[in-house]
């Protein structure tokens, strides 16, 4: 289940934001959302719980893309590399 001492998790709203529930992560970007970890969904009682907490972070994420014109596909971006001065030398 989800846990309910963090902030709303509002989707692509930051780069910053985190949901946690169990050993899954919804990491926030504001062009993407990483997910990480795993979660098991039992036949029992607390598996119906979890699936239903999973449901409902999928549906705020599917609303919010919904809401938006969406281009084709996120621009893929990169930063450049740097040398920096080795600090074993």
């Amino acid at each position: 289940m989800p846990d309910t001492s963090q902030p709303e998790f509002r989707p692509f709203a930051d780069d910053a934001g985190v949901q946690n529930f169990e050993n899954l992560s919804f990491e926030n970007g504001t062009t993407r959302i990483a997910l990480y970890g795993s979660l098991d969904l039992t036949r029992d009682r607390t598996g119906l719980d979890r699936a239903r907490a999973l449901r409902a972070v999928l549906d705020a994420i599917v609303t919010a893309l919904e809401a938006e014109d969406l281009p084709q596909a996120v621009a893929e971006t990169t930063r450049a590399s740097t040398t920096v001065k080795n600090p074993f030398a």
